[in-house]
C-alpha cells in the first residue's frame, strides 16, 4: 500500500494517476475528498484530514508499505520552518510507529548550503526529521518550478514580461511538476532502495531568465522580455500582501541563496528529467495564455 499526501495537488495529483495507472494499491490523504476527481475515488483508499495530525496519520500508515510526503504551502504561517517542522515531527513520529518502509518527500536542491535560505532551509530540516524516523528516504531534492511562471500569466499575456529577482544572464536550473511526479512514481513502484538520500532531479536545460523569455516569445508569437526585480522591491511586494516580517525574511532569503547559486553544485549529480522548457511552454503555458487572453 503507497500513502499520498496532497493527492489533489500538482505534483501529488499525477503522482496518483501514475501509481494507478501502474496498477498501485494507493490510500490518500485529502483535506477534502471532494477536491478529488470521480474515477480516482474510486479507485483509492480515502483518509479524511489533514497529514499533520497524528490520529489522521495511524489511520493512514496502517500497513502501509510506503509513503509520499510534500508539505502544503501556507503563505499566512508566520514562519516557514515552524510550518514544515510542525508537518515533518507529525510525519516521522507515524512513520516509526507503524514501521513504514520507504517515505518520498519534495524537498529542495541545494542541501547543504552553509547560510540561511529560508523557506529551503526549512525543506532541509524537514528532511533530517523524517531521515530520523528510520525508514529509507529519499529527498526529492528539486530547483524551480516552471510552473511558479504560471503565477505571472496576467504579466505576460497583457504586458510581455515575467519578474524574478535573479541575474537575466545566470543559468537557472528549473524542472516541470510532471517530472516531479514521474521520479517519485519510479520510486514508490520499486521499493529495492534503501539507505537515506537527498536526489537531485533537473530539467535538460540550463537557460539564462533572459533565455527562458524569448522562448517564451517564440511559443507565444509575441515579444516577451525579463525583467530582474530588486530584493528590496520583492519584500515590499510581500508586506504590501500582508506578509509579517519572519515570512518576509525567510522568502528573500530564499531568493537570494536561489540568485547566489544553490543549485550550482547538483546540476553535476541531478538525474536529467524528459521536459525541456521549450515543451513546457508549448504544452502547458501557451494552453493557459490562450485562457487567459480569451
Amino acid at each position: 500500500m503507497i500513502v499520498v499526501t496532497t493527492p489533489t495537488g500538482q505534483i501529488g495529483g499525477r503522482l496518483v494517476r501514475r501509481l494507478l495507472d501502474r496498477g498501485g494499491a494507493v490510500r490518500v490523504i485529502a483535506r477534502d475528498a471532494s477536491r478529488l476527481h470521480g474515477s480516482v475515488r474510486e479507485q483509492v483508499e480515502i483518509v479524511e484530514g489533514r497529514h499533520d495530525d497524528p490520529a489522521v496519520l495511524d489511520k493512514a500508515l496502517s500497513g502501509a508499505d510506503a509513503l509520499f510526503w510534500l508539505v502544503p504551502p501556507n503563505p499566512s504561517a508566520p514562519s516557514a520552518e515552524q510550518h514544515y517542522l510542525a508537518f515533518a515531527r507529525a510525519g516521522a513520529a507515524a512513520v516509526a510507529r507503524h514501521r513504514v518502509g520507504h517515505v518520498v518527500a519534495v524537498s529542495s536542491a541545494g542541501h547543504g548550503w552553509p547560510a540561511p535560505a529560508g523557506v529551503l532551509s526549512a525543506a532541509f530540516a524537514m528532511d533530517a526529521e523524517l531521515a530520523a524516523s528510520g525508514a529509507a528516504y529519499r529527498a526529492l531534492s528539486l530547483p524551480f518550478y516552471m510552473e511558479n511562471l504560471l503565477g505571472q500569466l496576467d504579466a505576460i499575456v497583457e504586458r510581455g514580461v515575467f519578474r524574478l529577482t535573479c541575474a537575466g544572464d545566470r543559468p537557472l536550473a528549473l524542472i516541470a511538476t510532471r517530472d516531479i511526479a514521474g521520479a517519485a512514481a519510479d520510486l514508490l513502484t520499486d521499493l529495492s532502495w534503501s539507505g537515506q538520500e537527498s536526489l537531485p532531479v533537473f530539467g535538460p536545460d540550463r537557460l539564462t531568465p533572459d533565455a527562458m523569455a524569448e522562448v517564451i516569445g517564440e511559443e507565444l508569437g509575441r515579444p516577451v522580455a525579463y525583467s530582474r526585480m530588486a530584493m528590496d522591491d520583492f519584500a515590499a511586494m510581500l508586506r504590501s500582501g500582508g506578509a509579517g516580517d519572519r515570512a518576509v525574511k525567510e522568502r528573500t532569503e530564499m531568493f537570494a541563496a536561489q540568485d547566489a547559486g544553490i543549485y550550482e553544485a547538483d546540476w553535476s549529480i541531478a538525474t536529467i528529467a524528459a521536459t525541456d522548457f521549450r515543451t513546457w511552454c508549448r504544452e502547458v503555458l501557451k494552453p493557459a495564455a490562450r485562457a487567459e487572453a480569451s
